[in-house]
């Protein structure tokens, strides 16, 4: 379980509800009681900054990488929109964020992981290639993906449980075939995608799979649904690896989310995930923290998360 101090430096001012404390009570809850089924590292080597900021190039345009360098530069205001407040340090924390998600795929496809929860912020999934969006600037899920689908030339399959639809994801990928991108949410709701009908276009058709879900959608319904489109879309791409845009915004207790999660609603939807890695990808799976924005009910629900992700079933490798 991986992190760094970095990730806390990104400090969008009095009221945001993207707080470093997310981080710091996640930390809390994983390193309470762990006893020896996992590590949590809080501060996780990264790769050089340079080699970051160049993978980052193949998902972002280079000119919003320049951008967000001197929105934070600035110290002050919002980028392309006034939920994306930035800080002083918010381009050191999001480099951070991507790096810790860039690391962590470069030990999987070097066999050194086989299954990592990623704890950083900014999240990821609504950054497109040349904008921020809905709380992120740089698109973390992504950059792992793409790291393994260039190291092993063999398809992954991206699954996000988020509440909010992750629109960046899903733009990034939507005309490629190599990267399936699977989204269970609320709908209507922000960005104001997400419809079924979104399935991807030219090699990317059927790659994307949206599975838009009404206000109050409980543990049973989410927990289907998931299921249903994660198997479907394993069996179309076959991947190499699974990974996960692990937004908690859907527990009831959530302000923001609009879904009734429970934290046994997190661990359903967990195990549906490594199951689907161990059926199709020798259990390889990497989860990164998008949303969740109560306190109490992210702690709980992220710690119902690695319990499930390091289930000795699952042969989680101590330390990983």
């Amino acid at each position: 379980m991986r992190s760094h101090p970095l990730v806390l430096e990104h400090r969008p001012g009095l009221g945001h509800p993207e707080v470093a404390a997310r981080v710091q009570v996640v930390l809390d809850a994983l390193s309470a009681r762990a006893g020896g089924r996992w590590v949590v590292d809080r501060e996780s080597p990264l790769p050089p900054e340079d080699t970051i900021l160049g993978g980052l190039a193949w998902i972002h345009d280079r000119d919003h990488i320049t951008r967000v360098r001197e929105a934070s530069a600035r110290g002050h205001g919002w980028l392309d929109s006034e939920d994306c407040a930035v800080s002083a340090g918010t381009f050191d924390a999001a480099v951070a964020a991507a790096g810790l998600a860039m690391q962590a795929a470069l030990d999987l496809v070097n066999g050194r992981v086989q299954r990592a929860f990623i704890v950083a912020r900014p999240p990821g999934h609504h950054a497109h290639r040349g904008r921020a969006a809905g709380y992120c600037f740089f698109n973390s899920a992504a950059l792992a993906a793409e790291v393994v689908t260039q190291a092993w030339n063999r398809p992954v399959v991206i699954a996000d449980f988020g509440a909010l639809h992750g629109g960046g994801t899903q733009e990034l990928f939507y005309e490629r075939g190599d990267v399936g991108v699977v989204s269970v949410h609320r709908y209507p709701g922000f960005s104001g995608g997400g419809g079924a009908d979104e399935t991807g276009h030219g090699p990317g058709r059927g790659a994307t799979r949206n599975v838009p879900l009404a206000a109050g959608a409980d543990d049973e319904v989410v927990g289907a649904a998931f299921e249903i489109a994660l198997a479907e879309m394993c069996e179309r791409l076959r991947p190499c690896a699974v990974l996960l845009s692990a937004g908690f915004d859907g527990h009831r207790d959530d302000p923001l989310g609009g879904l009734r999660l429970s934290e046994a609603g997190f661990a359903r939807l967990t195990a549906s995930a490594v199951r689907a890695a161990r059926q199709w990808c020798g259990g390889r799976l990497l989860s990164i923290l998008e949303g969740g924005f109560e306190l109490e009910a992210l702690a709980k629900s992220a710690r119902i998360h690695v319990e499930e992700l390091a289930d000795r079933e699952t042969d989680l490798h101590a330390g990983d």
